[in-house]
Parts: structure tokens; C-alpha cells; sequence
């Protein structure tokens, strides 16, 4: 794919210098003098208190408390085993002025960081750093607050609020669930015109709210189901789960035989959760200019493949290998040229970042191309104009087209 003309060297270069005299990297030599060191520039940095049994976090500081925190949002086990690397520090904001001090600090003391809010991260990319050390993990799990302003029509969410525990770590066999915005007599009417086959009737449906459908689909007990309040927790409902996931968008249905290949497939394993999302209506209707999601007209469904394990499983590898023989198998029946693959879904199969380096964006245009399509050659010029030097970045974060 080719890359749009790039800024010229000497407008980036001028930008970096510019951006790095603002602040001294001093590189820091141990752990311990990382936490005092970014304790002090936090203090130094922001008016606004915060009370440090609450916001910090280390190993040396207090171990037990540090552990919970790390694994409190953390949706894959996969990334909290032994082997990964973990954080020098967690510091968790508590006002949206800690967040801008917490960049400032990580820049001066020239220490990576990652940034985790809601919690929905297939590939761990916002609590594990696996292509640079040291690292700390910037956790906004407590700014949920939530704006709605009736009369200007908007809404500002911050980034730590979410919809309770991960549904996409649900571990079922073999279910379907479907979920339909109406009246029961509405359902009925288009499911016996439509899809008479299925026999569905009255007596199989539940009538719930928009947020009691959360709770239900969020993994909680469902009998009697639990008020709306019980999403305001941090920690999911379903549990330590190990899993892998993966993507694709079809443009065409699948053909009979195409399906029964795939049916044979889910057969050779238990614990199978495949999510067919259908498109089309209102997203066909904005183009896949207007803003980076560009998966719209021509795209009927999204599928979205999913396998979880147990933390006593002897060979998760194996686990990791049918999902991907799973989604070989589906090639010739999805998006081709580029096979398109869903962001949110984030598969570090399709490539990934090293360490701040100059082939990143080489290799980025594989991996760019299925998440973004054409919009990735917008990504990575914004992201030249405000981060040529790349700063915030993780395994897939876009890079920019020059670096120092």
C-alpha cells in the first residue's frame, strides 16, 4: 500500500526539537527510585491532591495490593502469567489533571508507559509491554464519570467508564443468542415471516430494558436478575479466563458447504465462541472516509472467533493453534485483498510494533490495511503531526513516518 507524501525531514526534525526542549530524559536506574522519582513529579506537576495508598502501586511498596490492582481490569490471564513482564508502577488518576501530569512525568523521566481504561484488550497491549522495559501502566479505571447534556445534545464519557464485565469473555459450547430493539408481537411477526424454520414463540423471549440487556448478556446470574448498579464494579463477573481471539468481515454469505466445514471444525473442541455481528442500515450510510472504522457498505457481518481455557490447561498452545487452523479454514469465504480484521478484536498475529523502530511502519501497513483499510495512510499522518516522535505506542499503536 502506498503511504501518502510525507512531511518533509526538516519539518519533522524541527517538531521533535521543539517538542523534546521542553523536557530532560533522565533515564532511571532502578525500580525504587522510579516510584519516588515519578511521585515527585506528579506532586510537582499538578495542584490538585491525591492520596498515594490509593493511586500508587509497587511491588516494593505494597506487593499484595499491587498484584490485585494489575489483574483487577485485566480481561486475558494469558498476559498475567509469570513469563510476562510487569510494570514498575501503577498509578491510577483520580482527576483528569493527574492524566496530563502522568504524560509529562513519563516523558521527563524517560520512561515507557501504557495506558489502560475499560479494560477490553484481547492482547494485553495497555497492561503488558512486551517490547520494551522498564515500563508502568497509567490506569484510568477511576475516571467513569459520565456528561449527558440534554439541550446541547452530546456526551462526554471519560475513558475509565464502561459496560461491567467483558461479554466477549463469555465461555460457552455452542449457544445462540439473539437480541431484538422492540416489542415481543414485532419480533414474532418478522421471525414467522422470515426465519419460520426456527419456531420460535412468545414464551422463549424475555422482555427487558436496554440496561437490564447488559446485565444479562454481561455474564452475571441471571435468576432473579441483578439491579443495573451491580455494573459499576470493576472486576468482571466471568472470571479468570484465558483466551485468543480473532476477526473477519464476509461480503458474501456463506455457502452451505462453507458452514458445515466450519460446524465439523467447532466439534473438535469444547469452550467455542463464535459472535456473528450483522451490518448493514445506518453504518452503510456513513462512508468509510468519514472517520477511521471503515468497515461499512458491502460488509453484511462481522465474525468474531473466540477460545478460553482454564488456567490448569497442560497445553494452551494447542488451544491457540486450532483457533488460528479455525480461521485458515475461513479464508476463502471472507474479506480478501486485504483480509479485514476488526480492531477492537486486536490479533497480534497480523503483525506487530518493536521497539521504536524505522521498519515499524513496513510492517504496519499489513496489519494497518486490515484494521483501517485506506483511512491508515490518514492515521499515520495525524500521528506524524502530533507524535512524530512516537511516544505513545504499543505493539500495534499506528507509527509515524519519520523518527529521530
Amino acid at each position: 500500500m502506498a503511504i501518502s507524501k510525507p512531511l518533509s525531514a526538516l519539518s519533522c526534525i524541527s517538531f521533535l526539537a521543539l517538542y523534546l526542549s521542553f523536557y530532560t530524559i533522565t533515564p532511571c536506574s532502578s525500580s525504587t527510585s522510579l516510584q519516588d522519582d515519578f511521585i515527585k513529579c506528579i506532586h510537582e506537576n499538578t495542584n490538585v491532591d491525591f492520596p498515594l495508598d490509593k493511586t500508587f502501586f509497587a511491588p516494593e511498596r505494597n506487593a499484595s495490593i499491587f498484584v490485585e490492582v494489575l489483574e483487577s481490569t485485566a480481561q486475558n490471564q494469558r498476559y498475567l502469567t509469570n513469563s510476562m513482564p510487569k510494570p514498575g508502577l501503577i498509578f491510577k488518576p483520580v482527576h483528569e489533571f493527574h492524566v496530563q501530569a502522568s504524560i509529562i512525568c513519563s516523558k521527563k523521566l524517560g520512561v515507557h508507559f501504557r495506558v489502560r481504561s475499560g479494560g477490553h484488550d484481547y492482547e494485553g497491549v495497555s497492561y503488558v509491554s512486551q517490547i520494551e522495559t522498564p515500563f508502568i501502566i497509567i490506569d484510568l479505571s477511576r475516571l467513569r464519570q459520565i456528561n449527558v447534556d440534554i439541550e446541547d445534545n452530546s456526551a462526554w464519557v471519560q475513558a475509565g467508564a464502561t459496560i461491567a464485565g467483558n461479554n466477549g469473555n463469555k465461555t460457552v459450547a455452542m449457544s445462540y443468542i439473539g437480541q431484538f430493539l422492540g416489542e415481543k408481537g414485532k419480533l414474532m411477526e418478522v421471525m414467522h415471516r422470515d426465519f419460520p424454520e426456527l419456531g420460535l414463540t412468545q414464551e422463549d423471549c424475555i422482555d427487558m430494558s436496554w440496561i437490564e440487556s447488559i446485565v444479562y448478556n454481561s455474564g452475571f446470574r441471571t435468576n432473579p436478575l441483578p439491579p443495573p448498579e451491580i455494573l459499576l464494579q470493576e472486576k468482571s463477573p466471568i472470571g479468570e479466563v484465558y483466551f485468543k481471539g480473532k476477526s473477519d468481515f464476509a461480503k458474501e454469505p456463506i455457502p452451505v458447504l462453507g458452514l458445515k466445514g466450519m460446524i465439523k471444525k467447532f466439534l473438535e473442541e469444547d469452550a467455542v465462541l463464535v459472535i456473528w455481528t450483522p451490518y448493514g442500515g445506518m453504518m452503510d450510510k456513513i462512508h468509510e472516509s468519514d472517520i477511521p472504522f471503515p468497515h461499512r457498505s458491502g460488509t453484511i457481518f462481522m465474525i468474531q472467533y473466540y477460545k478460553s481455557w482454564s488456567d490448569s490447561e497442560k497445553r494452551p498452545d494447542m488451544r491457540i493453534k486450532w483457533i488460528r487452523e479455525l480461521y485458515d479454514y475461513m479464508t476463502p469465504y471472507v474479506s480478501s485483498n486485504p483480509r479485514q480484521s476488526y480492531v477492537n478484536y486486536r490479533d497480534l498475529d497480523l503483525g506487530k510494533n518493536s521497539k521504536n523502530s524505522k521498519e515499524n511502519l513496513r510492517n504496519a501497513q499489513i496489519w494497518g490495511a486490515k484494521y483501517f483499510k485506506d483511512n491508515f495512510n490518514r492515521l499515520v499522518k495525524v500521528k506524524t503531526k502530533v507524535d512524530p516522535e512516537n511516544f505513545f505506542r504499543h505493539e500495534q499503536s499506528i507509527p509515524p513516518l519519520c523518527l529521530s
